[in-house]
Parts: structure tokens; C-alpha cells; sequence
């Protein structure tokens, strides 16, 4: 059976002015374009090949190597958006559609989101941005790991998710988010917690002790930009550090305190200055 959206090995059964046909040795046989067809390939030879659907929506094979075959996760590219989803770049001649309703979130042409490559009940391959399924517990990661992966999904509630190195699964639960995220941002995060079903906590934050030399720095460089004061002190709301700082308030006070006992800031009820 010739399969839709995999790599297989297909025999070639038939030469035509166009192209060869290739099968699998029953009924079933789909064209190799020409311009596909190596030059010294004869009858009876095997080839590898990969099948999707052409521009008319038939079969057909190539001997060119997709960014994603059935089931994988890649990052992909958007080269266009339409009235009823976008268009990805999968490395081949006709790019890959993504349905709006498998989107996330909207997505923005030039830029690349994690998908998935899936057949749809046409029976026609497409992408989603709804990778959860796909996605693997945890591969022996522990407390305090540093890794990398993909923003796939945001929930105001829980936070964001993370395909931990584009295959595991991970979280940055709300209340370790200070910034503004979005879906398809590549993240470098350390492991908080590994849970019991496998899957990873994460923060986008060092260790308190080691966040602290970089918050310090953060915090001199935002007063600067103040002209050397800030408008507000201690009390200041989270959610204004957080648009200021990009950090949670326990981390603006730690660093705040570390500065002044070093005698580089003066603290005021509503007002942070530098010490010249």
C-alpha cells in the first residue's frame, strides 16, 4: 500500500513521456514527475521516494526530502495567510496548509511556529499547531536542567507550553512568566520541577542567587533610561515591574536590596535613584 505523507522505497513499473509511475508491486502506482526521475533509473528499479498531493489534489511522489513527514514535529516557516488558514514552507513545491482551526494562536507571515503533519478527513495532509498529542514525557531530565524548546500554545490560566527540544513535554506555569510570550518563540529555561507523569516545569529564570547579578544590571540600566530616577518606589504593583523589569516583584525587591546595601541606589516611598 503506497502511504500517504512517509518516506517509502516504491518500484518502478512504468516510463511515460512525463515521468515513471512507481508502485509497491499491487494496483496502486503514482507519478514521479521527469524532472524527479534519476537518468539511469530503469524498470523494476526501487527508489525512495516521498508521497503528498500535487496543486489538483493527486498523488504524486518526489524524490526530495520534506522538513516533516507523518506524525514528526518541525519548525516550519509561514509563507502566506488566506481566508481559511496559512501556508507553510515543508521544503517542497506546493507549501503545506495549516487550517485555522489548527492554529494556537494567529500566526504571522516570516515567522516560524513547531507543527505537526497530519492527514485530515479529506484525506489530505496538512499541519496543526496542536502538538500536545505528539509530544513525549520527559527523557530523564532533573531539577535545575537547562534546556531549550518551542512556546506552542499560551493559556492566560496555566501558562505556557513548551515541546521541551521539539519533543517533550513542559510548562511555564503563570507564575513564573514576567514578559510578554508568544506562541512560536524559542525559549532557554531551566527545569523546576519533573513531575510524577513525566512532564517538566520550567522558569525562565535562574536559580534566585544567580538571577540576582543579572537583575541587578537590569534594574541600573531601566533607572538610566529614567534619566536616573525612577517615578515609583518599593510598593510599587507587579504588574508594573513586570512591564518595567520583566521580572516578578520578590526578584525586583531581592535585587533592589542587594543595590542599596552596595550604596548604589537611594530608596524612596515613591521614587528609586541612582547614587552618583
Amino acid at each position: 500500500m503506497i502511504r500517504l505523507g512517509e518516506r517509502q522505497t516504491l518500484e518502478c513499473v512504468k516510463k511515460v513521456d512525463f515521468g515513471v509511475y512507481v508502485g509497491d508491486g499491487g494496483d496502486e502506482k503514482v507519478l514521479l514527475p521527469k524532472k524527479q526521475v534519476p537518468d539511469k533509473l530503469k524498470l523494476g528499479d526501487k527508489i525512495d521516494v516521498f508521497v503528498y498531493r500535487d496543486s489538483s489534489d493527486r498523488l504524486i511522489a518526489t524524490t526530495k526530502q520534506p522538513y516533516i513527514t507523518l506524525g514528526e514535529l518541525a519548525v516550519l516557516e509561514v509563507k502566506a495567510v488566506g481566508k481559511i488558514g496559512a501556508f507553510l514552507d515543508w521544503g517542497l513545491e506546493k507549501d503545506l496548509f495549516l487550517p485555522f482551526k489548527e492554529q494556537t494562536s494567529p500566526v504571522t507571515v516570516g515567522k516560524s511556529y513547531l507543527v505537526s503533519l497530519y492527514i485530515d478527513k479529506s484525506n489530505r495532509l496538512a499541519a496543526t499547531m496542536k502538538i500536545h498529542r505528539f509530544l513525549q514525557d520527559s527523557a530523564g531530565y532533573q531539577k535545575d536542567d537547562r534546556v531549550t524548546g518551542t512556546i506552542y500554545e499560551i493559556n492566560r490560566e496555566l501558562g505556557a507550553f513548551v515541546a521541551v527540544e521539539n519533543q517533550f513535554y513542559g510548562l511555564i506555569p503563570q507564575k513564573e512568566i514576567h514578559k510578554k510570550l508568544s506562541v512560536g518563540d524559542n525559549v532557554y529555561a531551566r527545569v523546576t520541577e519533573v513531575r510524577e507523569d513525566g512532564k517538566v516545569n520550567l522558569s525562565l529564570n535562574k536559580k534566585a542567587y544567580e538571577q540576582m547579578d543579572e537583575d541587578c544590571v537590569k534594574i541600573i540600566k531601566v533607572i538610566e533610561e529614567y534619566e536616573g530616577e525612577l517615578p515609583y518606589g518599593e510598593k510599587v504593583s507587579p504588574e508594573i515591574i513586570a512591564r518595567d523589569f520583566g521580572m516578578s516583584k520578590a526578584a525586583f525587591k531581592r535585587a533592589v536590596g542587594r543595590l542599596y546595601k552596595a550604596r548604589k541606589i537611594d530608596i524612596a516611598e515613591n521614587s528609586i535613584k541612582i547614587i552618583q
